[in-house]
Protein backbone atom coordinates (compact mmCIF):
# COMPACT_ATOMS: atom_id res chain seq x y z
CA UNK A 1 0.00 0.00 0.00
CA UNK A 2 1.04 3.64 -0.54
CA UNK A 3 1.71 5.58 2.64
CA UNK A 4 3.16 8.49 4.60
CA UNK A 5 4.01 8.39 8.37
CA UNK A 6 2.89 12.59 9.03
CA UNK A 7 4.80 14.83 11.40
CA UNK A 8 2.97 12.82 14.70
CA UNK A 9 3.60 9.68 13.27
CA UNK A 10 0.73 8.80 11.76
CA UNK A 11 0.53 6.39 9.16
CA UNK A 12 -1.41 7.13 6.06
CA UNK A 13 -3.41 5.97 3.05
CA UNK A 14 -3.06 7.39 -0.23
CA UNK A 15 -3.91 6.12 -4.17
CA UNK A 16 -2.23 8.03 -6.79
CA UNK A 17 -3.40 7.48 -10.29
CA UNK A 18 -2.63 8.15 -13.65
CA UNK A 19 0.08 11.18 -14.51
CA UNK A 20 -0.25 14.68 -15.70
CA UNK A 21 -1.36 17.48 -13.66
CA UNK A 22 -2.40 16.69 -10.06
CA UNK A 23 -5.86 16.52 -8.08
CA UNK A 24 -6.09 16.05 -4.35
CA UNK A 25 -9.24 14.66 -3.57
CA UNK A 26 -10.40 14.99 0.50
CA UNK A 27 -13.22 12.59 1.36
CA UNK A 28 -16.49 13.39 3.21
CA UNK A 29 -17.48 11.61 6.58
CA UNK A 30 -17.52 9.10 7.76
CA UNK A 31 -16.38 7.24 4.30
CA UNK A 32 -12.56 7.44 2.72
CA UNK A 33 -10.41 7.44 -0.53
CA UNK A 34 -12.69 5.27 -1.85
CA UNK A 35 -15.64 7.62 -2.15
CA UNK A 36 -13.86 8.96 -5.03
CA UNK A 37 -13.17 6.10 -7.49
CA UNK A 38 -15.69 6.82 -9.94
CA UNK A 39 -13.75 10.27 -10.59
CA UNK A 40 -10.27 9.27 -9.52
CA UNK A 41 -10.79 6.38 -12.74
CA UNK A 42 -12.14 9.05 -14.93
CA UNK A 43 -10.08 11.99 -14.75
CA UNK A 44 -6.96 9.74 -14.94
CA UNK A 45 -8.23 8.01 -18.01
CA UNK A 46 -8.38 11.89 -19.31
CA UNK A 47 -4.67 12.63 -18.78
CA UNK A 48 -4.53 13.49 -14.79
CA UNK A 49 -2.87 12.32 -11.92
CA UNK A 50 -5.52 11.64 -8.90
CA UNK A 51 -4.34 11.39 -5.52
CA UNK A 52 -6.93 10.32 -2.48
CA UNK A 53 -6.08 9.76 0.54
CA UNK A 54 -7.72 8.14 3.81
CA UNK A 55 -8.16 10.63 6.54
CA UNK A 56 -6.21 9.67 9.83
CA UNK A 57 -9.15 7.35 11.80
CA UNK A 58 -10.77 6.11 8.52
CA UNK A 59 -10.05 3.45 5.75
CA UNK A 60 -6.64 2.13 5.48
CA UNK A 61 -5.28 4.95 7.79
CA UNK A 62 -3.90 4.81 11.00
CA UNK A 63 -6.38 5.11 13.66
CA UNK A 64 -4.93 7.50 16.15
CA UNK A 65 -6.44 8.23 19.64
CA UNK A 66 -6.05 12.00 19.28
CA UNK A 67 -5.36 14.87 16.37
CA UNK A 68 -9.25 14.87 15.06
CA UNK A 69 -8.91 18.34 14.44
CA UNK A 70 -8.39 20.58 11.48
CA UNK A 71 -5.10 22.03 12.09
CA UNK A 72 -3.99 18.43 12.21
CA UNK A 73 -5.90 17.56 8.97
CA UNK A 74 -4.59 20.48 7.24
CA UNK A 75 -0.75 19.66 8.05
CA UNK A 76 -1.41 16.26 6.96
CA UNK A 77 -2.19 17.11 3.44
CA UNK A 78 0.61 19.57 4.01
CA UNK A 79 2.86 16.35 4.66
CA UNK A 80 1.19 14.07 1.58
CA UNK A 81 1.97 17.39 -1.05
CA UNK A 82 5.39 17.76 0.20
CA UNK A 83 5.84 14.09 0.40
CA UNK A 84 4.53 13.24 -3.62
CA UNK A 85 6.31 17.19 -4.44
CA UNK A 86 2.85 18.30 -5.94
CA UNK A 87 2.71 21.77 -7.87
CA UNK A 88 -0.60 23.43 -9.27
CA UNK A 89 -2.37 20.63 -7.54
CA UNK A 90 -6.23 21.59 -7.75
CA UNK A 91 -7.24 20.46 -4.51
CA UNK A 92 -11.10 19.10 -4.37
CA UNK A 93 -12.74 18.56 -0.67
CA UNK A 94 -16.40 17.15 -0.34
CA UNK A 95 -18.17 18.16 2.79
CA UNK A 96 -15.98 17.60 5.64
CA UNK A 97 -12.93 17.66 3.45
CA UNK A 98 -14.04 20.68 2.01
CA UNK A 99 -12.96 22.04 5.23
CA UNK A 100 -9.26 20.41 5.37
CA UNK A 101 -8.25 21.42 1.92
CA UNK A 102 -9.76 25.11 2.48
CA UNK A 103 -7.49 25.20 5.90
CA UNK A 104 -4.81 23.67 3.86
CA UNK A 105 -4.73 27.29 2.44
CA UNK A 106 -5.36 29.24 5.03
CA UNK A 107 -2.43 27.93 7.13
CA UNK A 108 0.69 27.15 4.16
CA UNK A 109 -0.79 29.34 1.66
CA UNK A 110 -1.54 28.88 -2.09
CA UNK A 111 2.16 28.36 -3.83
CA UNK A 112 1.45 25.28 -4.28
CA UNK A 113 -2.03 25.28 -5.20
CA UNK A 114 -3.80 25.95 -8.85
CA UNK A 115 -7.42 25.74 -7.96
CA UNK A 116 -10.12 24.97 -5.54
CA UNK A 117 -13.11 22.74 -5.58
CA UNK A 118 -16.19 22.44 -3.34
CA UNK A 119 -18.43 20.29 -3.13
CA UNK A 120 -21.08 20.00 -0.84
CA UNK A 121 -18.59 21.38 1.68
CA UNK A 122 -19.00 22.70 5.31
CA UNK A 123 -17.53 25.93 4.58
CA UNK A 124 -17.58 28.42 5.64
CA UNK A 125 -18.60 27.42 8.69
CA UNK A 126 -21.45 24.54 9.61
CA UNK A 127 -22.83 24.86 12.92
CA UNK A 128 -24.40 27.71 14.83
CA UNK A 129 -22.45 30.02 16.20
CA UNK A 130 -23.43 33.72 18.02
CA UNK A 131 -22.23 35.67 14.93
CA UNK A 132 -23.51 32.95 11.93
CA UNK A 133 -27.19 31.73 13.52
CA UNK A 134 -28.35 30.43 10.62
CA UNK A 135 -25.89 27.53 11.08
CA UNK A 136 -27.21 23.76 11.97
CA UNK A 137 -27.89 24.04 15.91
CA UNK A 138 -25.31 22.46 17.88
CA UNK A 139 -27.99 19.89 19.61
CA UNK A 140 -27.75 18.07 15.79
CA UNK A 141 -24.50 17.32 16.01
CA UNK A 142 -25.21 15.80 19.51
CA UNK A 143 -27.75 13.88 18.41
CA UNK A 144 -25.21 12.47 16.18
CA UNK A 145 -22.71 11.70 18.55
CA UNK A 146 -25.14 10.02 20.66
CA UNK A 147 -26.68 7.94 17.96
CA UNK A 148 -23.14 6.72 16.97
CA UNK A 149 -22.32 5.86 20.67
CA UNK A 150 -25.76 3.94 20.58
CA UNK A 151 -25.67 1.70 17.77
CA UNK A 152 -23.17 3.23 14.92
CA UNK A 153 -23.85 0.80 12.20
CA UNK A 154 -27.62 1.28 12.46
CA UNK A 155 -26.93 4.82 12.88
CA UNK A 156 -24.57 5.20 9.62
CA UNK A 157 -27.21 2.56 8.12
CA UNK A 158 -30.27 4.46 8.72
CA UNK A 159 -27.79 7.82 7.63
CA UNK A 160 -27.78 6.64 4.06
CA UNK A 161 -31.19 7.68 3.53
CA UNK A 162 -30.69 11.51 3.92
CA UNK A 163 -27.09 11.93 2.66
CA UNK A 164 -28.27 10.06 -0.85
CA UNK A 165 -31.99 11.58 -0.65
CA UNK A 166 -33.58 8.38 -0.79
CA UNK A 167 -36.64 10.53 1.06
CA UNK A 168 -36.78 13.09 -1.48
CA UNK A 169 -36.91 10.85 -5.11
CA UNK A 170 -33.47 9.60 -5.56
CA UNK A 171 -32.29 6.15 -5.62
CA UNK A 172 -29.03 4.15 -5.38
CA UNK A 173 -27.96 0.54 -5.65
CA UNK A 174 -27.91 -1.80 -2.78
CA UNK A 175 -24.18 -2.24 -3.39
CA UNK A 176 -23.87 1.87 -2.91
CA UNK A 177 -25.69 1.28 0.62
CA UNK A 178 -23.32 -1.95 1.53
CA UNK A 179 -20.06 -0.12 0.47
CA UNK A 180 -21.52 2.81 2.05
CA UNK A 181 -21.94 1.19 5.28
CA UNK A 182 -18.38 -1.02 5.12
CA UNK A 183 -16.34 1.80 4.34
CA UNK A 184 -17.91 3.76 7.30
CA UNK A 185 -17.72 0.30 9.56
CA UNK A 186 -13.56 0.42 8.68
CA UNK A 187 -13.12 3.84 10.90
CA UNK A 188 -12.10 4.39 14.51
CA UNK A 189 -15.28 5.19 16.57
CA UNK A 190 -13.28 7.78 17.96
CA UNK A 191 -12.18 9.30 15.31
CA UNK A 192 -15.79 9.40 13.82
CA UNK A 193 -16.96 10.95 16.83
CA UNK A 194 -14.56 13.47 17.17
CA UNK A 195 -14.54 15.02 13.11
CA UNK A 196 -18.45 15.57 14.52
CA UNK A 197 -17.17 18.07 16.68
CA UNK A 198 -14.62 19.08 14.69
CA UNK A 199 -17.11 20.24 11.43
CA UNK A 200 -20.02 20.98 13.75
CA UNK A 201 -17.86 23.66 15.70
CA UNK A 202 -14.71 25.19 13.48
CA UNK A 203 -15.18 28.25 11.38
CA UNK A 204 -12.98 28.26 8.21
CA UNK A 205 -14.27 31.98 7.24
CA UNK A 206 -10.63 33.47 7.69
CA UNK A 207 -9.29 30.55 5.54
CA UNK A 208 -11.76 31.23 3.03
CA UNK A 209 -11.41 34.66 2.82
CA UNK A 210 -7.16 33.44 1.51
CA UNK A 211 -8.57 31.99 -0.98
CA UNK A 212 -6.76 33.56 -4.44
CA UNK A 213 -7.39 30.97 -6.87
CA UNK A 214 -10.08 29.60 -9.34
CA UNK A 215 -12.71 28.30 -7.79
CA UNK A 216 -15.49 25.65 -8.11
CA UNK A 217 -18.67 25.62 -5.72
CA UNK A 218 -21.08 22.91 -6.29
CA UNK A 219 -23.90 22.24 -4.09
CA UNK A 220 -26.96 20.47 -3.96
CA UNK A 221 -29.87 22.47 -3.66
CA UNK A 222 -31.86 19.93 -1.38
CA UNK A 223 -29.09 18.71 0.51
CA UNK A 224 -30.58 17.26 3.77
CA UNK A 225 -26.64 17.52 5.55
CA UNK A 226 -25.01 20.09 4.91
CA UNK A 227 -28.01 23.24 3.67
CA UNK A 228 -26.89 25.15 0.86
CA UNK A 229 -28.06 28.48 1.96
CA UNK A 230 -25.67 28.64 4.83
CA UNK A 231 -22.63 26.93 3.44
CA UNK A 232 -22.05 26.31 -0.17
CA UNK A 233 -23.94 29.66 -1.51
CA UNK A 234 -22.41 31.43 1.10
CA UNK A 235 -18.67 30.20 0.11
CA UNK A 236 -19.07 31.23 -3.08
CA UNK A 237 -20.27 34.63 -2.41
CA UNK A 238 -17.17 35.15 0.05
CA UNK A 239 -14.34 33.61 -2.94
CA UNK A 240 -13.79 36.50 -5.23
CA UNK A 241 -14.98 35.29 -9.55
CA UNK A 242 -16.01 31.90 -7.77
CA UNK A 243 -17.87 29.69 -10.07
CA UNK A 244 -21.32 28.25 -8.48
CA UNK A 245 -23.00 25.07 -9.49
CA UNK A 246 -26.21 23.89 -8.20
CA UNK A 247 -27.43 20.67 -8.96
CA UNK A 248 -31.61 20.60 -8.78
CA UNK A 249 -32.67 18.74 -5.83
CA UNK A 250 -29.63 16.89 -5.65
CA UNK A 251 -28.67 15.73 -1.99
CA UNK A 252 -25.82 15.65 -0.42
CA UNK A 253 -24.50 12.51 -1.98
CA UNK A 254 -24.07 13.79 -5.54
CA UNK A 255 -20.75 12.20 -6.15
CA UNK A 256 -23.22 8.98 -6.33
CA UNK A 257 -26.14 10.24 -7.46
CA UNK A 258 -24.94 12.63 -9.86
CA UNK A 259 -21.79 10.70 -10.80
CA UNK A 260 -21.65 11.30 -14.15
CA UNK A 261 -22.49 14.93 -14.33
CA UNK A 262 -20.00 15.46 -12.12
CA UNK A 263 -17.27 14.03 -13.87
CA UNK A 264 -18.00 16.22 -16.64
CA UNK A 265 -18.20 18.82 -14.53
CA UNK A 266 -15.10 18.40 -12.95
CA UNK A 267 -13.47 17.80 -16.01
CA UNK A 268 -14.51 21.18 -17.59
CA UNK A 269 -13.23 22.70 -14.62
CA UNK A 270 -9.95 21.21 -14.77
CA UNK A 271 -9.49 22.38 -18.43
CA UNK A 272 -10.58 25.59 -18.22
CA UNK A 273 -7.79 25.86 -15.92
Amino acid sequence: MSTIKTQDGTQIYYKDWGSGKPVLFSHGWPLDADMWDSQLNFLAERGYRVIAFDRRGFGRSDQPWEGYNYDTFASDINDLINHLDLNDVTLVGFSMGGGDVTRYIGRYGSARVNALVLLGAVTPIFGKAADYPQGVDQSVFAGIRDGLRKDRAQFISDFSTPFYGLNAGQTVSQGVLTQTLNIALLASLKGTLDCVSAFGETDFRQDIAKVDMPTLVIHGSNDQVVPFESTGKVAAEMIRGAQLTVYDNAPHGFAVTHQDRLNEDLLAFLQSL
